[in-house]
């Protein structure tokens, strides 16, 4: 193996590498009984950090002008506590938040379909965490997926 290909999978990550390799982990979401491409299929990241990004804004749009009337440190405080809010409230009823919502993406879980309030409860507390959101399995799913038994799939 020469340099390029080295640092050529140290870039692609473990998944490529692996592929690389031999192994034949299929596609993304194929262990979960979800279809490969189209409705239903895993969400992809790009999708799910722009709808994370919309409700975030979204959330700090609403603490900046219904809150503390103006930018400082309360505002992201109040930001997060609404993000909080917003999680629980429209993915433990209607499985999507405005950001999802808007691009094409649902939480569904994986047994019942639907979300439970407990279910979106223990989710949005580990996604506001932020840390076992960062962390995700070969399939693509966070860590407050994996731990809530949920999944982020395309509409």
């Amino acid at each position: 193996m020469d340099n390029r290909q080295a640092v050529g999978s140290w870039l692609s990550g473990p998944r490529a590498a692996m592929e690389d390799a031999g192994a034949d982990l299929g596609y993304r979401g194929e262990q979960l009984g979800l279809p490969e491409d189209g409705p239903g299929s895993i969400a992809r990241p790009g999708r799910r950090l722009g709808a994370v990004a919309v409700d975030w804004g979204l959330c700090l749009l609403i603490a900046y002008g219904l809150v503390t009337h103006g930018y400082d440190q309360a505002t992201g405080n109040w930001a997060l506590l609404i993000f909080f809010v917003l999680g629980v409230l429209t993915v433990g009823t209607v499985g999507c938040t405005p950001g999802k919502r808007l691009f094409g993406l649902r939480v569904v879980a994986l047994r019942t379909g639907g979300v439970r309030p407990l279910r979106a409860l223990l989710r949005t507390v580990l996604l506001c965490v932020a840390i076992p959101a960062l962390v995700w399995d070969r399939d693509g799913r966070g860590l407050h997926d994996r731990l809530a038994g949920t999944v982020e799939v395309r509409i």
